[in-house]
């Protein structure tokens, strides 16, 4: 095990292994950072790539697209980024560290609200309430770049009682009614399976945070990683992205 895996601070999930050789061209797994809201499709397009490559494994480091971005240009050894946003991206890309990066899908935010709505959300101007307790992701995180943006363009302010540091971590205090409401994606909503309910406000239109892949420049993985970025990109990619809520590009 690498210094890196005891080190960093979100889990590594690691995909069951399929048999059979591996695809072509450097190591056997691929490890894949990625913004914590591709969790769910990211761990089920991990089991769709080891299918159609026995004997290859796909490692995920889910976390905050800044936090991932820092980590890559500090030497953690990674083969694909997939960050919620291009400024994340330009931080690996700025230090020549990743190849062309590619734009896949698209997110946008929801207010999440607990399912009994206990403040009574009906839009984004309730979240300003001083009784109504707001979670937000970090401003320097994908996320709470994107509230920043959705609130400035509504002419709101509003003092969070939490900032978090990725969205999943914002959308779980929510879950456990530590919060009234925060601003998340749409998808992580969704992923809640029903524990929070979501709400589409305009706003949300003029902050939509494109999410961009690429390959690490020296990726170990070589045509894995490669193989992996393809499917992402593929319309087998495309589906269980949209069906979880993502927006094409």
């Amino acid at each position: 095990m690498s210094s890196w895996a005891l080190v960093l601070p979100v889990a590594l999930v690691l995909a069951g292994c399929g048999s059979g050789g591996p695809a072509a061209g450097g190591s056997k797994e691929v490890t894949v950072f990625a913004a914590a809201s591709l969790t769910g499709t990211f761990t089920e397009l991990g089991k769709v790539f080891e299918a159609a490559h026995p004997g290859a494994s796909v490692r995920f480091n889910f976390g905050s697209s800044a936090t991932l971005a820092q980590q890559i240009v500090q030497g953690a050894p990674a083969d694909v980024f997939a960050a919620a946003s291009p400024a994340t991206m330009k931080t690996v890309t700025d230090a020549s560290l990743a190849g062309s990066p590619a734009t896949f899908v698209r997110n946008k935010l929801q207010i999440a609200v607990p399912a009994d709505d206990p403040a009574h959300i009906d839009e984004l101007k309730d979240l300003t309430d001083p009784k109504v307790k707001v979670a937000l992701c970090a401003e320097q995180v994908p996320c709470g770049a994107a509230a920043a943006k959705a609130l400035d363009a509504a002419g709101l302010q509003v003092k969070p009682v939490t900032l978090e540091q990725d969205v999943k971590a914002t959308l779980t205090k929510v879950e456990l009614g530590e919060v009234d409401a925060a601003l998340v994606y749409k998808t992580d909503v969704i992923a809640s399976a029903g524990k929070v309910r979501g709400i589409a406000f305009p706003e949300a239109d003029q902050a939509v945070n494109d999410y961009p892949i690429a390959t690490i420049t020296e990726a170990p993985a070589g045509d894995a990683a490669r193989r992996f970025v393809d499917l992402v990109l593929s319309q087998q990619g495309k589906d269980v992205l949209t069906k979880a809520g993502f927006e094409a590009p």
